[in-house]
């Protein structure tokens, strides 16, 4: 016994140096509460205070709090034995400041706090998991990022789908339906607004109070533990936004804990964030690193997340970025070089223990190089998201067709700067939210334009160079802006919801399956412009091509104005097919059938000695591919495939839907009577439940979970709920049994 404990007390030493030196990068087993063979010890950070004290459950509050002990590096401890400081007990320190002011403050370290407004911490043990992603793991560490697909679902967990009572989903109502949905989108990673513990809803998570806890409204850690490895089953990664810049100004958090500046910055000007109402952590502190690279390592390690996208990076990084006053350096200059010196020890840190775990940042400047390794002059990130292209891109689609000739230079300036940097292009909860509405909402013209609108930004932002990111509720073009206290518009959503939604889905699947689109997006040698200059039809058209040379020809119709016969320059001769056209009717567009396999013509064309003519419909983009490398030859038009070049608009205009539903399985009846006693009539039943029994097989059969059901199917709202249900409450289970 003497010789463990004097093992564990070395281990306590050095634990605490490394501490304050900023090189404790698992500080949370230090600090906070813990379990002991002598019973549980609780430790916090608070280097000037005059007194610190243990108040909870245990102590009737504070009738009977109980002293803690200050030792050289200013951390206060006490043990208490397993019958006073039992599992479920709530807790927070009684701090006597510097002043002499006592306050009550939350535990940093804790990894479980009260449902709000509470904000004790609760005395919680997370059993050790058996995690079953070992092979997803395994795949992530070969994954060449940069050359692999990333395509990203952004999540706000409190807002994304409620229960019928309002109550907030958990992570374990969210693994039955949320991945399931994401994954039939297809998307490959889902990226949630921070979900560490914060004091108010409004602030979305962005002012956090606890670095190492999941909110409480979210479920429990083991809940999100399972979440994470149900989306590795699926084949989905899972990011998470994480704060290091800046933190809640609640008295009862971190903000001058011991009645000092302890995680924030002696400088006035320097802690302050006028901008945001919150303060910013003292990054050159080593207790402060320690801290924050301990809260990123605990998220990754514990919960097996496969990114990480910071938030607010300029912030950090230069001494104005604020809207207050700021003190310059000593030679004037912006630069805050403990923020530049603190993301190079953090980037070097995560990716030596995880190189395949994707830090994305969020930075709106070009002064500071953000991504690529340290040698290169980089910060060590893999990613940044590029806000001037969202910015300009969005500026353009708002804009009256009749001047974006005028303005082309908002959708080309970024081939000048795109590979500077390895960018995402985020179309993110900022862009819908506070008067800016949604992204459909955005777009010019009638409702049928703006779908029309929305559907070629989308194509437009796949097939220009970087990663992609989009908010929930903008694949099914969502017309209000998000609300952060409701979910989203689904019980309102209605035929042209349905088609964009089905647009949105074979969309990610095409560039999935398409290497053009991603294996060269850091590299000039994937992309190569047609035509950036013709701003007198609005007209957009470039290359992107993969690795081994294949090619996709991307042509985007600003106007609305369908174009016969519109010709443009290709590289090779041959046939080209088109591979994908925004204005299928089955999309929401008027068009029944794709335009013809075409055959090139011979003839200069700028730099090309080749032709390409085909219809390009208006506000549309289209896709096409070689084919064939002969233009002697033609391919054989696909059955449902004709020409379209000498058919009207109105004549292309349809109201129905292109499934075909004969050879999907038909519930029989003696089927069905074995199944009705599962699916119970409720009173608010508007349709018989063999009807959506069907209607769900017909999802799953497919395998177009969440597009547009044929017509003498229900809607695709009653469909949802009903399938989410089912699956939840397990009677879905009995369907496939029965089959």
């Amino acid at each position: 016994m003497i010789r463990r404990l004097f093992v564990g007390q070395t281990l306590a030493d050095e634990a605490l140096r490394t501490f304050t030196t900023g090189e404790n990068f698992h500080v949370q087993h230090y600090l906070g509460c813990h379990q002991t063979e002598n019973g549980r010890f609780f430790r916090v950070w608070a280097p000037h205070a005059q007194q610190v004290q243990l108040i909870g459950d245990m102590t009737d509050w504070r009738e009977h709090p109980v002293p803690m002990s200050r030792n050289e590096k200013g951390v206060w401890e006490v043990t208490l034995p397993d019958t006073q400081a039992s599992l479920g007990v709530y807790y927070k320190y009684l701090v006597t400041r510097a002043s002499g002011q006592v306050i009550e403050k939350m535990d940093p370290y804790a990894i479980r706090f009260g449902e709000r407004p509470d904000t004790a911490a609760q005395i919680y043990d997370v059993s050790p998991k058996e995690w079953q992603d070992g092979d997803w793991l395994t795949a992530r560490r070969k994954r060449k990022i940069f050359s692999a697909p990333l395509n990203i679902y952004e999540v706000h967990a409190g807002s994304w789908q409620r229960h019928e009572d309002v109550r907030l989903y958990t992570f374990s109502d969210l693994t039955a339906t949320l991945i399931p949905y994401v994954k039939s989108l297809g998307y490959t990673h889902i990226e949630f607004i921070p979900l560490m513990t914060h004091p108010l809803g409004m602030s979305w998570g962005y002012q956090l109070t606890g670095y190492f806890a999941l909110e409480h409204t979210y479920g429990t850690p083991e809940e999100f533990q399972d979440f994470v490895e149900a989306a590795h089953l699926a084949g989905l990664g899972v990011i998470v936004d994480w704060v290091p810049g800046h933190f809640s100004q609640n008295d009862d958090a971190l903000a001058y804990f011991d009645g000092t500046p302890t995680y924030e910055y002696q400088d006035g000007n320097r802690a302050r964030n006028v901008g945001w109402q919150a303060l910013n952590f003292d990054v050159s502190k080593p207790q402060v690193q320690s801290f924050l690279i301990s809260s990123l390592k605990f998220w990754i390690d514990f919960y097996h997340i496969d990114g990480v996208r910071i938030d607010a990076v300029s912030n950090m990084l230069y001494l104005d970025y604020d809207q207050g006053p700021w003190t310059p350096n000593p030679d004037g200059s912006n630069t805050n070089h403990d923020g530049v010196e603190f993301f190079k020890k953090l980037t070097s840190v995560i990716k030596l223990a995880h190189p395949d775990v994707i830090m994305a940042a969020e930075e709106a400047s070009s002064q500071i190089k953000i991504t690529g390794m340290l040698e290169m002059g980089g910060l060590g990130f893999d990613f940044k998201w590029n806000m001037g292209w969202m910015n300009d891109v969005l500026r353009f689609y708002q804009m009256d067709p009749l001047y974006r000739g005028q303005h082309f230079s908002l959708l080309t300036f970024s081939f000048m700067y795109m590979m500077d940097e390895n960018f995402i292009l985020p179309f993110s909860h900022d862009e819908v939210v506070h008067g800016k509405k949604s992204l459909m909402h955005k777009m010019w013209g009638d409702r049928y334009q703006q779908f029309s609108g929305l559907r070629n930004l989308l194509a437009y932002q796949i097939c220009h160079p970087g990663k992609n990111l989009l908010f929930m509720g903008q694949e099914f073009g969502q017309f209000l802006e998000w609300k952060y206290d409701w979910q989203l518009e689904w019980a309102v959503s209605d035929e042209m919801n349905d088609q964009i939604q089905a647009f949105t889905t074979a969309l990610a699947h095409f560039y999935q399956t398409s290497p053009q689109l991603f294996e060269l997006d850091h590299d000039y040698a994937g992309f190569e412009v047609i035509d950036a200059d013709n701003t007198a039809q609005s007209v957009l058209s470039f290359i992107r091509k993969d690795a081994s040379g294949n090619q996709l020809i991307c042509v985007f119709n600003m106007a609305p104005i369908e174009r016969s016969n519109f010709t443009i320059g290709v590289p090779f001769a041959g046939t080209y097919t088109e591979v994908l056209n925004s204005e299928m009717a089955e999309f929401g567009g008027s068009w029944l059938a794709h335009n013809a396999d075409t055959a090139t013509q011979k003839g200069q064309w700028k730099d090309y000695q080749n032709t390409l003519s085909f219809t390009l419909p208006a506000l549309g983009a289209v896709i096409w591919t070689l084919s064939k490398a002969d233009g002697a030859a033609k391919i054989k038009a696909k059955k449902s495939t004709k020409s379209t070049k000498n058919v009207t608009k109105s004549s292309r205009k349809t109201t129905s839907h292109a499934i075909a539903s004969e050879d999907v399985k038909q519930l029989t009846q003696v089927e069905w009577e074995s199944l009705a006693e599962y699916f119970p009539m409720g009173s608010r039943s508007k349709y018989e439940k063999r009807d959506l029994v069907n209607a769900a097989l017909y999802i799953q059969q497919t395998g177009t979970v969440w597009a547009k059901l044929p017509e003498n199917y229900p809607p695709y709202g009653s469909v949802y709920a009903f399938y989410k249900r089912s699956l939840k409450n397990g009677s879905w289970q009995h369907v496939l049994d029965v089959l």
